[in-house]
């Protein structure tokens, strides 16, 4: 998974923030959503974020003023600016105050969550795509293949197997798959981790004909190195 970070949105359009908010949420960050440019200023004096999502279109004090003040803060603190503005010039203008990326509204969810990924893979040396055997899962645009072949999964389904190989060849918890995938603590009394982990087998099995998770009984599941276990 990608290591829990500090987002700040900067976004005075309700719905897209609201959005952006859930959809960094998802991907088990903190986010701050503000929606307007004294208010970003605020919060980037309180505590550099990991990342900051930054429209250029603010009201009270506008996108580019706030770069400026994160730039006097920070020098290497990633930026991704949104502008609705097309004229080329006003995105140079952009990168030559320091942002490390620019997307024209509108943009794709998708593809935004992609360069999200890839600023804080840069600023902490993430890798982007994990690979076991046949098995290959994309971690910019949440894909998996299995000899080649897309492997459609839910989001809990994803975050699942990107947790087991994150921890491949090592036996993961039933607790630490509820704590980084559902974000619930140990004494969270369900199965919910043993339903998708055989949603996920049978899944996986449709596009390569070897099992590739294991049980460890009495203590969780793993990926790799099978010895000891039984499926």
């Amino acid at each position: 998974m990608i290591p829990k970070s500090r987002i700040l949105i900067a976004e005075d359009e309700r719905a897209l923030g609201s959005l952006l908010q859930r959809a960094l949420l998802a991907d088990g960050h903190e986010v701050t959503l503000v929606a307007d440019g004294e208010s970003a200023s605020s919060a980037l004096q309180r505590e550099v974020p990991s990342l900051t999502l930054l429209d250029l279109g603010l009201p009270k004090r506008d996108g580019i003023a706030v770069l400026q003040c994160l730039r006097s803060i920070s020098l290497t603190a990633p930026v991704l600016v949104l502008t609705g503005e097309p004229q080329l010039d006003e995105r140079l203008r952009c990168f030559e105050l320091g942002a490390d990326d620019c997307m024209l509204k509108p943009f794709s969810l998708r593809e935004l969550r992609a360069r999200c990924f890839a600023l804080l893979r840069r600023q902490n040396g993430i890798e982007a795509v994990l690979r076991f055997g046949d098995l290959e899962l994309n971690r910019m645009d949440h894909s998996v293949r299995r000899n080649g072949v897309p492997v459609p999964l839910t989001n809990k389904e994803y975050g699942l197997l990107e947790c087991l190989m994150l921890h491949k060849g090592k036996c993961v918890s039933r607790d630490l798959l509820m704590e980084q995938v559902w974000k619930l603590g140990a004494e969270a009394s369900t199965n919910v981790v043993d339903v998708y982990v055989n949603y996920l087998r049978r899944k996986l099995q449709e596009t390569g004909d070897r099992p590739l998770i294991t049980t460890v009984r009495g203590q969780g599941y793993r990926i790799g190195n099978d010895a000891f276990t039984s499926a």
